[in-house]
């Protein structure tokens, strides 16, 4: 699946961080080094028992990297000229104002395809260290999946493995080197794939995925 998701979407990228104090002081770098697959899967395995729709809809709203984007966009809009907007009042209006953007976000760019939920959305503002997001649900069986996409050359297979270790496999899949990680968990099963470019080593994209465990009690 996780290989069906790297050919079907095009880049992607994740925000968030938004309880950061708002104002017009310049705000630390987003790096792809801040986004940690491990840190998604909570809400993953959350989003995985949710209809379609609701299960998108609690995947981009906790996610962090599209949270960080969004508030970003936010921010930007926001100058001296203009009346008082969000960035400039206080951190729950921006937190607000963030999540109503993420919800516009989800309604306007829902698609249903193959039994499954998909949102994709494209990081068009930039310097930002992804392109593009997406997220998908399958409307059968409780899997979630999130892929996003690098819009630089700078994150490389070190970098993941320095903070990820060494993979538990690799592969090649048409043109590109593939890293495979995977926690285990009671509950579910979760995997990260990153897409890794075999000339100079740069990540190209990454797909995590969570998949609910059946009960044994069943």
């Amino acid at each position: 699946m996780l290989s069906l998701l790297f050919s079907a979407f095009t880049p992607s990228s994740t925000a968030a961080d938004a309880n950061r104090p708002p104002g017009p002081a310049a705000q630390p770098a987003f790096s792809a080094d801040d986004f940690d697959w491990r840190d998604m899967l909570p809400y993953l395995f959350d989003a995985a028992a949710l209809p379609g729709e609701q299960g998108i809809q609690a995947v981009l709203e906790n996610s962090k990297v599209l949270r960080v984007y969004v508030t970003n966009e936010v921010r930007t809009e926001c100058s001296p000229h203009k009346t008082p907007c969000a960035a400039t009042v206080d951190s729950s209006t921006l937190d607000k104002e963030v999540s109503k953007r993420i919800d516009e976000i989800v309604q306007e760019g829902m698609v249903h395809r193959h039994k499954l939920a998909i949102v994709e959305y494209k990081l068009t503002r930039q310097p930002f260290p992804f392109s593009e997001i997406a997220a998908v649900k399958s409307e059968k069986n409780p899997e979630t999946y999130v892929t996003l996409s690098l819009a630089g050359r700078g994150y490389t297979a070190a970098d993941v493995q320095a903070k990820y270790g060494a993979p538990y496999d690799t592969d090649v899949v048409q043109w590109y080197s593939v890293f495979k990680y995977r926690l285990d968990n009671p509950h579910y099963t979760s995997k990260a794939v990153f897409e890794i470019d075999p000339v100079d080593g740069a990540v190209i994209k990454v797909a995590v995925s969570v998949k609910v465990k059946k009960s044994k009690n069943h």
